[in-house]
């Protein structure tokens, strides 16, 4: 990686830029590199989704084939609700993955526990299982889009943050930072929770909801009833909550996280302190639900959600405030699983001027994007009455 100016060799011009260091900018400098080489990087409503869950697949599938190493598990999935309060929520699921042909099993509460004995739980349970539910690595897909993108000519920043976007008398943008001053063809934006410090300079702004949010590991001393060969990863969706839990992968714990209940906050004012209320919430769920994934807590660590009031992905660019070369992305929060394809995307948009993906229904132009009303398609903090 470079660092200082000394590394970059005199070099200030670049094809493409990419601002951002998570999955979805990894990603994009990942297959802009396939592509140019010359490349900058500085650090579900279901259906639109599951339209693009072959082609996720198959761009991890480049990547693991590229590097040798494998990103993707497949333990299968549940999606678990309780009738009469959040059983909509499965009837969602189950209607958007008949119409595309996704292959699922319906159970009720004893079919659950007979497949997964882990399980505690009542006749108000029932649930949806799909076998090719996956687990991708996140520490080692940023890994390996960095490494390869480098392999294939990109330089990457670290620690360089964007002081300015302008257009420059030529036309070129021109990325202005604490090292230096570079010009490109275009730039991608995916920023996260600084998106809008960034997206500022060319005068556009998204509507983000910034949280933090807890993830906790527990050392459960039944460990191998929770591998990824005997348990699946799940979201329960409890009302008011959507509680995700995940088998053993990465280090010697389960993990357990309540989706979407952190408090608001920025990229700048986010702490790393953990909220012992949310542990203790997540603690009461697994002693009645799943008691053997307790044990004692290994860790447990914060992380942002930047989300568009809808939680739908922002893929589009910035021509509405004049800068068509600006291209930006958002995650809203679940994007990590696309975010390969996602960089595969962003890289059609800035090489070609379009992708072959359908991403009509990700564009600025959608009610959650233009209606300052528009109200949040998720419950802002969870239910605080039940944490």
């Amino acid at each position: 990686m470079a660092n200082t100016l000394d590394d970059l060799r005199g070099k200030r011009h670049f094809d493409y830029i990419v601002i951002g260091c998570g999955g979805i900018g990894s990603g994009a400098v990942y297959w802009l590199s396939k592509r140019v080489g010359k490349t900058k990087r500085l650090t579900y409503p279901y259906d639109r989704y599951l339209k693009l869950t072959p082609d996720t697949f198959k761009t991890w599938e480049t990547v693991e084939q590229e590097s040798g190493i494998q990103l993707v598990y497949k333990p299968g999935g549940l999606t678990i609700s309780e009738k009469g309060k959040t059983d909509h929520i499965l009837t969602e699921y189950e209607e958007a993955m008949r119409r595309h042909g996704i292959p699922y099993q319906k159970w009720n509460h004893r079919q659950l526990m007979e497949h997964y004995p882990q399980f505690t739980v009542g006749p108000e349970v029932e649930a949806l299982f799909q076998k090719d539910a996956g687990i991708v690595d996140a520490a080692m897909g940023n890994s390996l889009h960095i490494q390869l993108a480098q392999g294939n000519g990109a330089t990457v920043l670290d620690n360089c943050p964007v002081n300015k976007i302008t257009r420059t008398s030529s036309g070129l943008i021109e990325v202005s930072t604490p090292l230096a001053n570079f010009t490109c063809k275009k730039v991608i934006v995916a920023a996260g929770a600084w998106i809008n410090s960034v997206l500022s300079h060319v005068g556009c702004h998204v509507p983000v909801y910034v949280t933090q949010e807890n993830v906790t590991y527990f050392g459960s001393p039944h460990v191998k009833e929770f591998t990824k060969d005997r348990f699946p990863m799940f979201i329960y969706h409890e009302p008011g909550n959507d509680i995700y839990a995940l088998p053993v992968h990465g280090i010697s714990g389960t993990k357990i996280g309540i989706d979407a209940a952190g408090p608001v906050v920025t990229g700048d004012t986010r702490t790393w302190v953990p909220d012992p209320a949310r542990l203790e919430r997540a603690k009461r769920f697994l002693s009645k639900t799943l008691p053997k994934f307790l044990g004692p807590v290994i860790k447990t660590k914060t992380c942002l959600y930047t989300m568009t009031p809808d939680r739908d992905f922002l893929i589009d660019n910035c021509a509405k405030s004049g800068y068509p070369e600006v291209i930006v992305c958002c995650g809203a929060g679940h994007a990590y699983k696309f975010a390969s394809l996602l960089g595969k995307i962003l890289s059609e948009l800035a090489v070609d001027g379009a992708t072959q993906y359908d991403i009509s229904e990700f564009s600025w132009n959608r009610e959650a994007l233009v209606n300052p009303n528009f109200k949040p398609a998720f419950v802002m903090g969870a239910d605080k009455s039940k944490l």
